[in-house]
């Protein structure tokens, strides 16, 4: 039996089956404890209200606390369902203010990944209970505003590469899946697939998964056990979740059959693993890595496309879409000759908002302004995506991230 209590009601022995209110404000990256005297202080130092306790696993609260209302049951009914359904069209925010929460939300992502990380390399059966939160606040972020996250997680460090990576495709996937118009069921596995994608790497010999240079024949090989050692983590951990265990294993597969480790092709490959292997690739190109530059994203989806037989046709083009032609943070040189970054997208995919910093003709800065090159009243237009680094702009995310 649940029940929903203060944090002002918790004491010692108590099962805390889930936290109440902004996952983002709480100290713990697992929601499900028994609650010992350090974590009620902790938690009733936090952000958090409310709790859900399990009587069947721990203590019930004290018998002289009041019973709660029928008006306040009815309040926290509509709580608990609110936390499962849906977020609605009306939360929709701005790019500037959901980049904010997006910070917020990957710098708690790498710390949670980099939990489970150390877990695995201890030894240890990895506990993926914390993938259900984070899960849940990525594709509210991604339904709230759909670049934001996905921009922003495009900026990590090579440091940081092997945990924001599976931050990034997981905000990839929902956005995909929802591009896609899979329900939303769909959409939250296909953001914990591609969270949980490369558990795999946390058995990875460190000097390989970090390695500056080209990786030799034998390094390659060990790289490409990734897929296979990810999915007997999760198994031998309990996941029972088979599409995660499905994009685990088969997130390397490509549709010509030239993919690794079972060499599927076509539709022997399922519908997420095809998912999962375009937002794997775009976010790994895009991305600083310990032995290269990330590539522009525009450039990146262009040669993308390139790749015969490297992914399913409709699925690449509805991932397009779900970023624009020009993704957020590609440089761009206009009819006008000059130089602007997308700052965000539109709904005409040619035409998104930009930044004009530039003027090519006179080879020197202007005063900055946004324009809406979807405005009929705009007479300028895209010619092409540019390289920063021709340009010699080493950080142009300074121009357009809020």
């Amino acid at each position: 039996m649940l029940r929903t209590i203060r944090t002002d009601q918790l004491r010692p022995g108590m099962h805390v089956q889930r936290l109440c209110g902004s996952w983002l404000d709480h100290p713990f990256w697992r929601t499900s404890f028994v609650a010992t005297s350090d974590d009620i202080a902790r938690l009733q130092g936090s952000g958090v209200d409310e709790v859900v306790i399990d009587l069947a696993l721990g203590l019930d609260v004290e018998a002289e606390i009041p019973p709660v209302s029928p008006d306040a049951a009815d309040t926290i009914e509509v709580t608990s369902a609110s936390e499962t359904d849906a977020p609605t069209a009306g939360m929709v925010t701005s790019f500037e203010a959901e980049v904010r929460q997006a910070r917020h939300l990957l710098e708690t992502g790498r710390r949670v990944v980099e939990a489970m990380f150390g877990e695995i390399r201890l030894g240890r059966a990895v506990d993926t209970s914390a993938a259900v939160p984070l899960v849940d606040a990525v594709c509210d972020s991604v339904l709230r505003n759909p670049h934001a996250l996905v921009s922003v997680a495009r900026l990590k460090t090579a440091d940081d590469y092997t945990y924001l990576h599976s931050m990034a495709v997981a905000a990839l996937m929902a956005g995909l899946a929802r591009q896609m118009g899979l329900p939303e069921d769909e959409v939250h596995a296909a953001a914990k697939g591609g969270l949980l994608h490369d558990m795999g790497k946390a058995v990875s010999p460190p000097d390989v998964l970090n390695k500056p240079g080209s990786l030799t024949d034998a390094e390659y090989h060990t790289m490409r056990r990734h897929p296979e050692d990810g999915h007997r983590l999760l198994v031998d951990s309990g996941v029972d979740d088979a599409t995660a265990l499905d994009i685990a294993l088969h997130h390397h597969e490509r549709v010509d059959g030239t993919g690794y480790p079972h060499r599927l092709s076509g539709e022997g490959i399922s519908r997420m693993a095809r998912m999962a292997a375009v937002c794997d690739v775009y976010d790994a190109i895009t991305s600083d890595r310990s032995y290269k530059r990330g590539w522009c994203p525009a450039q990146s989806l262009r040669r993308m496309a390139s790749w015969h037989g490297h992914f399913d046709s409709a699925i690449f083009q509805a991932f397009v879409k779900s970023l624009g032609i020009y993704p957020v943070g590609t440089l761009v040189r206009l009819e006008s000759q000059q130089l602007a970054v997308v700052i965000e997208q539109s709904p005409a995919l040619l035409k998104p908002k930009i930044r004009i910093f530039h003027c090519i003709r006179r080879q020197s800065r202007v005063l900055m302004r946004d324009v809406d090159l979807s405005d009929a009243a705009c007479g300028d237009r895209i010619v092409q995506a540019e390289s920063p680094d021709d340009w010699g702009l080493r950080d142009l995310e300074k121009l357009w991230l809020p």
